[in-house]
């Protein structure tokens, strides 16, 4: 019962942005295109937030912060998928016209964003326990599709806004993450050696 209410209480907490920017839109306060760039935004900070707590916790050990954190980036994971949905709807009503929209796919900025959202969506289904158990070791290699979603994700960004400060500042925490995993795993690979 109480991790059926700390899940909702997750949920409410992760759809609170989602929910104001529809409310934005569709009370006519902005435009879908104005909801371009914060839907996307979102999408991508989860993303981050899923997956960070991974090579985190292997250079600091897993701590009580740590395995809570691992334990809801599933949810972060999932939420950042409906994110990149709500980005693809909001272009959607930005074009207004299904031609317009083909005739946009061939820019790399675009098609980018695509790929991204395709790669993301099998991680996003399978996202779920029966899925894991199933799944086995297949689960964890269909998750790392994630982390191609990711780079599309940001090169869409850094392409269709013609400025790649923003998008290194939010790959930077991961970048730190990735190099702190690296030198844990040395220093582990070190420890072992010097038991042999």
């Amino acid at each position: 019962m109480k991790s059926s209410v700390t899940k909702g209480f997750l949920w409410l907490l992760l759809s609170i942005p989602g929910i104001l920017m529809l409310w934005s839109f569709t009370q006519g306060e902005a435009l879908a295109m104005d909801m371009l760039h914060p839907s996307g935004e979102m999408s991508v900070r989860l993303m981050i937030l899923a997956m960070l707590p991974g090579p985190l916790s292997e250079f600091f050990g897993l701590n009580r912060f740590l395995r809570g954190w691992i334990a809801i980036r599933r949810n972060l994971g999932v939420a950042a998928f409906g994110y990149a949905l709500l980005h693809m709807i909001f272009y959607i009503f930005d074009m207004n016209s299904f031609a317009a929209m083909v005739e946009e796919f061939g820019f790399p900025g675009i098609w980018t964003g695509w790929l991204s959202l395709v790669l993301m969506l099998l991680p996003a289904v399978i996202s779920f326990n029966y899925a894991m158990r199933t799944l086995g070791r297949t689960w964890k290699k269909v998750q790392r599709l994630v982390y191609a979603a990711f780079i599309l994700g940001l090169v869409h960004w850094i392409l269709l806004d013609w400025a790649w400060q923003p998008a290194l500042v939010h790959l930077a925490p991961l970048i730190l993450a990735w190099i702190l995993r690296f030198i844990g795993r040395r220093r582990r690979y070190r420890v072992q050696r010097s038991m042999t």
